[in-house]
């Protein structure tokens, strides 16, 4: 077979710290072939060389038989590149953006679509929509159409499925496939298990070093301890007496709860509680209303009809209290880079208007439990994506809520770190802070102690893990998902 990608002691460093480190392998024409390991391990700046982003310090690779220095307009031409952030400009349309990455490649989109019709062609008819308006699912979908427009021979996805729902990653790689039949060579990088499996042959890049190459099988299991490390120990929650339900008192109750948005109802209508010191896992797909319906349960907007009470202030009047009584952590941390450790700490704890002793006192105790004590004046920006990802978890629980909303905490984070992530909502959790979670990782919807899936704004079912596998006959979490989601009949728009 013919090589499509030679890398050959490829070395990068920033500064001390070596991002590569005589890094070598070789992609064949048409394979799938994955790039894996944790976070900071080197995958993003291997795609940026390949892709002539940057150059290298040492080293020589070549794309489709060009020298990613000396040719670097050669690789341009055949090279498709799609990262983590879909690197769509939001404020233009779906046509827009289209015909913006068309011309940055010399070409059109009339020239280029029979090449990408079979994808273009599920949100052709939102071309006149903002990219930014769009869901995540169909961001994807437009992504991948501009790294496909100009019809290149090899196409580089950097965790290209982060942040999007099951069913949508599934469809990617079914889309994937496709292209693979083209002769397309894939180098792409996951922290998903099952789109690791999809490979043909994977890299593990653990420090900058190529720790192994193999089929996915042989990777995983030898190195078995990073991919799937033990499951943190759930902490059961004690029943109440006289409550008939673990955990006693509602922290949050939801009834016949709307949103609408002229005709179009997001949420549709959805009744629960959720008790105190309980882990509740809120899922969904892309466009299922989930994101709605916490801004309201966070204060940030309010329903259309219906009631709700989070820590027993009502979601329609007392939002400004409610914002004072709980915890928030979105996917991007919510810190900010250019402040040390010990400002992001003290930042937070007043806007929680917290006093000043009460935040020297519990900021010495938190630096101390992290270890982070030697970092308190570091750059946040500065630390690894883990010690960032404990750092926003700890401060959105600083001034100790009632409960704290994590939306999608762990999207792009490496298993390990996803687990060790979990035992801090559990400790959360065992000092009686109720966790309302979501998360596109199925494996953490086990970790739940109960469980809603939201399909076209309504709840279409909810129970513990052990309780929705049994009653709908699955396997799984993922297929539990996966069969209700399918069940949607709204576009996920």
């Amino acid at each position: 077979m013919m090589e499509s990608i030679i890398v050959n002691n490829i070395t990068k460093s920033y500064g001390r710290v070596k991002a590569l480190q005589n890094v070598s392998f070789s992609v064949e024409k048409g394979e799938v072939f994955g790039l894996i390991g944790p976070d900071g391990a080197g995958k993003t700046t291997m795609f940026r060389i390949l892709c002539t982003l940057l150059l290298p310090d040492e080293g020589i690779a070549s794309v489709d038989g060009f020298d990613v220095v000396r040719q670097m307009k050669d690789i341009r031409r055949r090279v498709g590149y799609m990262p983590g952030k879909f690197s769509l400009y939001q404020d233009l349309t779906v046509q827009e953006n289209l015909e913006f990455f068309a011309t940055l490649f010399g070409t059109t989109v009339d020239e280029g679509y029979d090449s990408i019709k079979a994808i273009y062609s599920q949100i052709e008819r939102f071309k006149d929509r903002k990219a930014g308006a769009l869901s995540g699912g169909m961001k994807q979908k437009l992504a991948l159409s501009c790294a496909l427009v100009h019809q290149p021979s090899v196409l580089f996805l950097d965790e290209p499925t982060t942040g999007v729902d099951p069913v949508s990653r599934k469809e990617l790689w079914q889309m994937l496939s496709m292209l693979k039949e083209r002769e397309i060579t894939i180098v792409a990088s996951t922290p998903y298990l099952d789109e690791v499996r999809q490979c043909e042959r994977v890299a593990f890049l653990s420090e900058g070093q190529v720790m192994g190459i193999d089929t996915p099988e042989v990777i995983l299991d030898r190195f078995k301890g990073i991919f799937n490390p033990p499951r943190p120990t759930p902490q059961p929650l004690p029943v109440m007496e006289g409550s008939g339900y673990p955990g006693g008192e509602s922290v949050i109750e939801v009834e016949h709860l709307v949103k609408a948005f002229g005709d179009f109802r997001a949420v549709d209508d959805i009744s629960f509680s959720v008790k105190k010191g309980e882990i509740f896992g809120f899922l969904g797909a892309n466009g299922a209303g989930k994101t709605t319906a916490m801004h309201m349960l966070t204060g940030l907007n309010q329903p259309t009809s219906g009631t709700g009470r989070v820590c027993g202030y009502d979601i329609r009047t007392q939002y400004e209290d409610i914002k004072r009584h709980i915890g928030y952590m979105s996917q991007k941390f919510s810190l900010y880079e250019d402040l040390t450790v010990a400002e992001n700490i003290r930042l937070f704890a007043g806007i929680y208007g917290m006093k000043s002793e009460e935040i020297r006192t519990k900021t010495e105790e938190l630096l101390r439990r992290l270890n982070f004590a030697e970092h308190a004046n570091d750059l946040v920006g500065s630390l690894p994506l883990g010690w960032k990802q404990k750092l926003a978890f700890s401060v959105s629980i600083f001034h100790e809520p009632g409960v704290v909303f994590l939306d999608e905490p762990t999207g792009g984070v490496d298993p390990a770190t996803r687990r060790q992530f979990w035992g801090l909502i559990y400790d959360a959790a065992k000092r009686g802070i109720t966790v309302f979670v979501t998360t596109h990782y199925m494996d953490e919807a086990e970790y739940c102690d109960r469980i809603s899936i939201m399909v076209d704004g309504k709840i279409s079912a909810m129970g513990t893990p052990e309780e929705l596998k049994r009653t709908l006959n699955q396997p799984d979490m993922d297929h539990v998902f996966t069969y209700l989601a399918r069940q949607a009949t709204r576009s996920s728009d």
